[in-house]
């Protein structure tokens, strides 16, 4: 006997070829015996599933892009590995487009690349797409989902910074902190959803209401990264006369450096300088490090999880299309203040 096609499966099965085809490709709506009995026909008959037959009947590729600026950077590859566990365990695969800081290879991943049609939808990790950039992939039902800023008419994802960053600031205040240093992000990091400058804002926010100043030396940026940090806050702690109490960096491995950075002047964390970051890194536990958790590979997943509802009901449609962008969502992602031991009331 040749190949055991699925026809076969359904007659040894006793079930509908319809019924076989959803419980073999992992569909929702089918009963647990209906499941049990196909498997176990198509497990006798040798029978291996093609994905290229299935794919043209439902018109899916059972394949996600994945736009991220960077990979190498904690956040983005958190966010990444959340995606890529959902969409692997949901049987899709995963297309992963890194175009860095060059505006050439993000036009044409944008414009040729998501467009093809191996792709059933996209995820954007901390970009901004252009109105007519999302139109262009609604039109060919391609929905998207955006992590980490608004994307008008497609669903998104994110963290509220600005709030966020007041909240960490005003930990420090809560505490008896009045001079408070910032580290921020580079202005290049800046482009596309302008974090480090939301969190800056917010900072700032929260030192007018209480009615500090905001000594422009005391704000100094770095790239994100710990050894970047730990260059920055060595030259904002150097000179002894006018040191902060403590430092709210925009990222904890930002902080991370600033810890360092203090070790290297006999400064010791919390007792001479408070310091407070934001994500939650893992590293975070190992210093001991006062933040907020934003569970970026919770991020990822629920992102996919968004994906695959809003391809499961467009599947429902007679038209297979998207469903309307009024589907489209706003969520804020649940964080949590982690108190650990880098933050204690400055010394008399």
């Amino acid at each position: 006997m040749g190949l055991a096609g699925i026809k076969d499966v359904a007659d040894r099965a006793g079930l509908s070829i319809a019924t076989v085809s959803r419980a073999l490709s992992g569909k929702a709506n089918v009963s647990a015996k209906s499941r049990q009995l196909a498997k176990a026909a198509a497990d006798e008959l040798g029978f291996v599933p093609s994905y290229h037959a299935s794919s043209l009947a439902s018109g899916r590729n059972h394949n996600v892009g994945l736009v991220v600026p960077s990979i190498h950077r904690w956040y983005f590859s958190s966010v990444v590995e959340g995606v890529s566990g959902t969409l692997l365990d949901a049987g899709y695969d995963l297309t992963l487009y890194n175009v860095g800081d060059r505006p050439e290879r993000r036009h044409s991943v944008l414009n040729d690349f998501l467009l093809r049609k191996r792709l059933d939808a996209v995820i954007a990790v901390a970009l901004v797409l252009s109105e007519s950039e999302i139109k262009q992939l609604l039109a060919i039902h391609r929905p998207i989902v955006g992590i980490g800023g608004a994307l008008a008419g497609a669903s998104t994802l994110r963290i509220d910074d600005a709030r966020l960053a007041r909240t960490a600031t005003e930990h420090l205040l809560g505490l008896g902190h009045t001079r408070i240093a910032h580290i921020t992000g580079d202005a290049e990091l800046n482009q596309d959803f302008k974090l480090p400058g939301i969190r800056r804002a917010g900072f700032e926010a929260a030192m007018q209401a209480a009615g500090h100043t905001v000594r422009p030396e005391w704000v100094v940026s770095a790239d994100f990264t710990i050894q970047g940090a730990y260059a920055s806050a060595r030259k904002l702690l150097a000179s002894a006369a006018g040191r902060p109490t403590a430092v709210f960096a925009a990222s904890d491995e930002m902080a991370i450096g600033a810890i360092l950075a203090a070790r290297d002047f006999g400064l010791r964390v919390p007792q001479d300088l408070s310091v407070i970051g934001m994500d939650g890194h893992e590293l975070g536990e190992v210093f001991g490090l006062t933040t907020i958790n934003q569970d970026a590979r919770g991020q990822g997943a629920l992102a996919a999880r968004m994906l695959l509802e809003t391809l499961d009901a467009g599947a429902k449609r007679p038209d297979k299309g998207t469903p309307p962008s009024a589907a489209a969502t706003d969520r804020e992602y649940p964080t949590e203040f982690l108190v650990r031991n880098s933050t204690a009331v400055p010394a008399a």
